[in-house]
């Protein structure tokens, strides 16, 4: 499996991360310990060295789970887990962003994964109550006491992350390398302002739900028909019409390439500029080897118009009104297209 640098560090990662959230038997997706084994370890066989979990996926079984699979080669392992979703809902510090949570949940999440660092600690999800500096400085304490060594974000507005990546480099505190949205051919919104930011700061990016919850492997079209039904597992990924339609054109151009739709979807966010690793989950060895083949599928300049074609989404104000030719007109004069050094935030 060919390797990444993990956004602007020096961390060799592998092009694809195994998610755990399947891992365990707490909700009726997940799997047992025998079949998540199985899972981990085809995925070791086959070159990854990436895990993504967090502390309350399966009511932390992912995390007992890996603690045990990862007994005696934890080193050879980037493992990364979360923070901010509570395991004690009746507690009102048993979550949330804030330093006694996260310093409570690392403890607890260390104790699991029976190890004493994780080599990535994420921020889960943006409570809107803890002030971004005691944040930053609260991570930049876990990482100087050597229990975390990166750190990275998850469902966070894109102005709250660039500003606390400033915060940190203002205060020589670590910022964030990573950054984990829902992005999909089906889900495109992280298009509008999360995949600039992080392109500008080198980060890189972890679509979650990269097969819109089974919706862009084709599964939803022959039965589901355009009636709105919900994709099980998840309440807001409904399939519609557009969605059955861009399944649809996935579908197609995986028949002309002769590989399955999900690895179309995946090879697609392969493709996309910047550094972009998906987050695969599978419960079966079987749905593994599948999403692996992605990585060898090449992808001509017309499957990504096709795709982009039946994907893309409208970016919106001040997006589409800056970039219209009528305003770089009136920036710019007519030497916009002579300027060959752009930026990394540029169009």
């Amino acid at each position: 499996m060919p390797l990444r640098l993990f956004g602007q560090t020096g961390l060799r990662v592998s092009a694809l991360c195994l998610g755990a959230m399947t891992f365990g038997e707490g909700r009726a997706w997940g799997a047992d310990r025998l079949s998540s084994r199985a899972v981990f370890e085809r995925f070791a066989e086959r070159g990854g060295n990436f895990i993504d979990t967090a502390n309350n996926y399966m009511n932390g079984a992912s995390e007992e789970f890996l603690g045990e699979f990862l007994a005696g080669r934890r080193d050879q392992f980037v493992l990364g887990t979360k923070y901010s979703l509570t395991l004690h809902p009746d507690d009102p510090n048993g979550g949330g962003n804030h330093r006694k949570s996260l310093v409570r949940n690392l403890e607890e999440s260390l104790r699991r994964l029976r190890t004493d660092y994780v080599d990535i600690y994420w921020l889960h999800a943006w409570d809107f109550l803890t002030p971004v500096e005691e944040i930053m400085r609260a991570l930049d304490d876990t990482v100087r006491a050597g229990k975390v060594l990166y750190l990275g974000i998850s469902d966070t507005p894109a102005w709250i992350v660039a500003y606390a990546n400033a915060i940190a480099v203002q205060h020589g505190w670590t910022g964030f390398s990573g950054l984990q949205p829902e992005y999909s051919l089906a889900q495109r919104d992280a298009e509008r302002d999360l995949l600039p930011m992080a392109r500008a700061f080198e980060m890189t990016v972890m679509p979650w739900s990269p097969l819109a919850s089974g919706l862009l492997t084709g599964k939803y079209n022959s039965d589901a028909g355009s009636d709105g039904r919900l994709a099980p597992g998840r309440s807001r990924n409904q399939v519609t019409e557009r969605g059955l339609a861009i399944a649809e054109v996935v579908m197609s151009v995986a028949d002309e390439i002769g590989c399955t739709a999900a690895q179309v979807a995946l090879a697609w966010l392969v493709h996309q500029p910047g550094s972009v690793i998906p987050i695969i989950g599978a419960r079966r060895v079987e749905q593994l080897e599948d999403n692996l083949r992605c990585l060898d599928i090449e992808l001509t300049d017309g499957h990504l118009e096709r795709l982009d074609k039946a994907s893309r989404i409208d970016l919106g104000f001040p997006h589409d009104f800056i970039t219209s030719t009528a305003i770089l007109d009136q920036i710019h004069g007519s030497t916009y297209p002579r300027i060959t050094a752009r930026r990394r935030w540029g169009q």
